[in-house]
Parts: structure tokens; C-alpha cells; sequence
């Protein structure tokens, strides 16, 4: 692989710089950033109502009839005919170390945990390092997380590897990493075919598709993305959950970062050197499983939970008394933890906070 930046400065292509920064005058150039941001936004609220009509649309598993087994009647789940019924690759999974919420004493440190079915870790690669075209062989369900994965195969070297499904892949699609910067054999037919020079609209035609990770330097103000990296070089850490979603708003090559909307409505920065994926995370109608009975909780790792007013008043805020009474307290945690109340210590902020969720 060749440096492809120095070749870009050195033709003078300024596709990398926000149309934003680089065509709005100094005077105005707030207020027409921020009337950008909030359209950006109304774009984010018109996508997830389309997502709740497509996700209407969805076949659901429903014994609501009122002729099944009492376990079945409540049962709901989504139909996703194109995963993959078989087991995974085993070289790709490592062996899950379950603790039941117990620390290294075996004091319990996390309530509600225990038990569950089996199961082995996918090795996710959430990296994104190794350059070239990679084909979907199958999409499978992940049991450790709620959106669903994809098995690759790299066309040159053969090697298999699981990355995040993005909604829409399926077997046969093509994705590829940009994160090593613009492919050799892009720049060769550059060479050939326009004298050098980078077409900026066929790189966009190879680059920006689904699936596809790149460094946030090169994606286009307003594209949706998921699987983000908070460290250049490091791993995707935000917006990984089912149906997920993160928006680019804006850039500032001066600060060399990027203003990201994730999916909470928080507005931060993060370096442009970083990575995402673009795209909305795969699973969408996960929110639709109704799980029916006690017994398919307990077969996910959730043990019951006593409720703070049947216990004794030393063991609960809302305990003790007659009947279902908390003694006229505050709604608050074993803790003493209040309902409603921010949980962020405020000593530590966050210097990469543009716009809190809650504002």
C-alpha cells in the first residue's frame, strides 16, 4: 500500500473538508452550521419513524390465538429467514466464563444474574484493519449481543473472520476497509485511466456503501454509521446494539475531529482519524421479542428479582411497614440511589461533549 494522502495533497482535492467549513463566510458561519445540524436532526427523527413502519412489516412469530400452550401465548419474536440455522466457525469462538454476578470473594456484586444456556464467545473483529474486498458468506445470530453477525472471506488471502451485520447485508454482498487509507489497485487505475488524478465520484462509488469502514475523515457530512472508535488505530466501542444508529453532523479540520450525533442525542467530538462503519446496526426488530414466560428469561442468564417493598426495612429504602408501603419515600435503589436523579459525577466531565442527550 502506497501513501494516498501525500498523492491527494499534492493534487489539491479537498473532498476530505466539510462542504460546511469550506463554503459558508466567517461572518454567518455559526448560524448557518448550526441550521445545518438541526435539519440533520429532523432527517434522524423522519428515519426512525420509518424504521417503526418497516419494522410493522416484519413476520413475527405470534401464538396470540389463543390455542397454544400457556408458555406461547404471550411468546413474540421476529422471523429473520436468512440467518445462518447452523453453528458457528469454532476456531472464530472462545469458551464463555460465566461469575453470576459474584466478585472474586463471592459476594454478589451484580443482582439478577445467574444460570442461562451455554455459550461461546464470537471473536467479533471490530479492528477493521485488514485492507481488501471481503464476501459475506452467511449472517448468524450472535447469542452475547442483540444485533446479528456477519461471517466474512477475504478474497485474496481466504481468511474468515466476524465483523457486526449491518441491516440489509446479506450473503453474497461485498464490504471492504478503508482504514489503511485508498487501495493500491484504485490508485493504479487512476493512473491508467485519468492521468492521476482521483475521481472523486467513482471513489465515493467503491467507498461509500454499506458495510464499508473508513475513517471518519473520509465519510461525508451526514452519513449514518455505527461500530465508532474513540482512539485512532483502536477498536469501534459506540453504537454497537441492534438497530443502533450515529450520524456525522459536521467537520473541523482545524481541530482534526468530527461533531457525531449518537444514538442518546448526545453531541461529541472524536478525532478524524477514527473509524465507524457505514450503516445502521443489523436487528432492528429486536425490540419487538416478547419473551412470553419466566422460563426463557432464566434461559437468558436473568435470575427474579425481589421488589424493594417485600423486604425487611434494613435491607431496603422501601421495606418494612404493612402492605405495600414505602412509607412515603422517594422511589430510590438498595442504595439509596433516588429515581430520576443523574447518576454522572459532574468532577469528571467529558471535554469531548459538544451538546448533553437531555438538552
Amino acid at each position: 500500500m502506497i501513501n494516498p494522502w501525500k498523492s491527494l495533497r499534492s493534487i489539491g482535492l479537498l473532498r476530505f473538508q466539510s462542504t460546511v467549513t469550506r463554503s459558508i463566510p466567517i461572518i454567518n458561519k455559526t448560524s448557518l452550521l448550526d441550521e445545518e445540524i438541526s435539519e440533520l436532526e429532523k432527517r434522524d427523527k423522519i428515519f426512525k419513524m420509518q424504521q417503526k413502519l418497516s419494522a410493522t412489516k416484519t413476520k413475527i412469530k405470534d401464538y396470540s390465538r389463543g390455542d397454544a400452550l400457556p408458555g406461547s401465548r404471550n411468546f413474540r419474536k421476529p422471523i429473520h429467514d436468512h440467518l445462518y440455522k447452523g453453528k458457528p466457525i469454532r476456531e472464530l469462538t472462545i469458551a464463555k466464563k460465566k461469575t453470576s454476578g459474584r466478585n472474586n470473594t463471592g459476594k454478589i456484586t451484580i443482582r439478577g444474574r445467574g444460570g442461562g444456556h451455554r455459550r461461546r464467545v464470537r471473536l467479533v473483529d471490530t479492528h477493521r484493519l485488514t485492507p481488501g474486498k471481503q464476501t459475506v458468506v452467511r449472517i448468524e445470530y450472535d447469542p452475547n449481543r442483540s444485533g446479528h453477525i456477519a461471517l466474512l472471506k477475504h478474497n485474496e488471502t481466504g481468511d474468515l473472520s466476524y465483523i457486526l451485520a449491518t441491516n440489509g447485508l446479506r450473503a453474497g454482498d461485498e464490504v471492504e476497509s478503508f482504514r489503511a487509507g485508498i487501495p493500491e489497485d484504485f490508485i493504479n487505475e487512476m493512473n491508467e485511466t485519468n492521468g492521476g488524478e482521483v475521481d472523486e465520484a467513482l471513489l465515493n462509488g467503491r467507498t461509500i456503501q454499506r458495510g464499508n469502514c473508513l475513517p471518519l475523515k473520509m465519510l461525508p457530512v451526514g452519513s449514518i454509521i455505527h461500530n465508532i472508535g474513540l482512539q485512532p488505530g483502536g477498536r469501534g466501542q459506540l453504537v454497537r446494539s441492534a438497530g443502533s444508529f450515529a450520524r456525522l453532523l459536521s467537520k473541523h479540520p482545524e481541530k482534526k475531529k468530527v461533531v457525531v450525533r449518537l444514538s442518546s442525542g448526545e453531541h461529541r467530538y472524536i478525532h478524524m482519524d477514527c473509524h465507524a462503519t457505514l450503516g445502521i446496526v443489523s436487528n432492528p426488530e429486536h425490540q419487538a421479542v416478547s419473551l412470553g414466560k419466566a422460563g426463557r428469561s432464566r434461559h437468558l442468564g436473568f435470575r427474579p428479582m425481589t421488589r424493594g417493598v417485600a423486604m425487611n426495612a434494613h435491607d431496603h429504602p422501601h421495606g418494612g411497614g404493612r402492605g405495600k408501603s414505602k412509607s412515603n419515600k422517594v422511589s430510590q435503589s438498595m442504595w439509596g440511589i433516588k429515581k430520576f436523579a443523574k447518576t454522572r459525577k459532574f468532577k469528571h466531565v467529558n471535554k469531548n461533549k459538544v451538546k448533553d442527550r437531555r438538552e
